[in-house]
């Protein structure tokens, strides 16, 4: 068997791993090796982003958090208070209406709108891809469910034949 296998094998069982026989390692292996494991999103898509990928999830994860939302507010007060209060209207580097601050602020939404919407779309694709896979399983697990009342059809009608034989008997 390969060594995913042998792995994944080792992972279910733990510490009972060691104390099955050969055999029953070999059965256990071979039963692994021909189920088909779903895809795994994180091993398909976190694995392959690229620097500026992660770059613009980390921007867009700041960007959307209470961090930079009060970071933010508590520089704007700042800004207003030194340009209006501390420095006064003559000694102000920007002063009221705050044009400088205007022009800063537009730049950096010029710069983060994108950063946020490659990350979207990143995540989008992301979200198509766990949903291919959970339809992926959904289908396996509805045939399997199908395959199992096949089974017990069988069953039922083979249980229907011995009691109908052995009431026969009874007559």
């Amino acid at each position: 068997m390969d060594q995913q296998t042998h792995a994944l094998a080792k992972t279910i069982f733990h510490d009972e791993w060691e104390q099955l026989t050969p055999h029953e390692r070999e059965v256990i292996e071979g039963v692994l090796a021909r189920i088909d494991i779903p895809r795994n999103a994180n091993d398909e898509f976190i694995d392959r982003r690229t620097f500026g990928q992660r770059t613009a999830d980390r921007i867009a994860s700041f960007g959307g958090s209470w961090t930079f939302i009060l970071t933010f507010l508590t520089a704007l007060v700042m800004w207003s208070l030194i340009n209006t209060e501390l420095l006064g209207k003559e000694a102000a580097f920007d002063p009221y209406p705050y044009i400088f601050l205007n022009l800063v602020l537009s730049m950096l939404a010029a710069i983060q709108a994108p950063i946020i919407m490659m990350s979207q779309n990143r995540q989008n694709s992301r979200d198509r891809l766990e949903a291919e896979i959970d339809h992926e399983v959904n289908v396996r697990a509805e045939l399997a469910i199908h395959s199992v009342l096949e089974r017990l059809d069988s069953l039922e009608s083979k249980l229907q034949q011995l009691s109908e034989a052995q009431l026969a008997r009874k007559s």
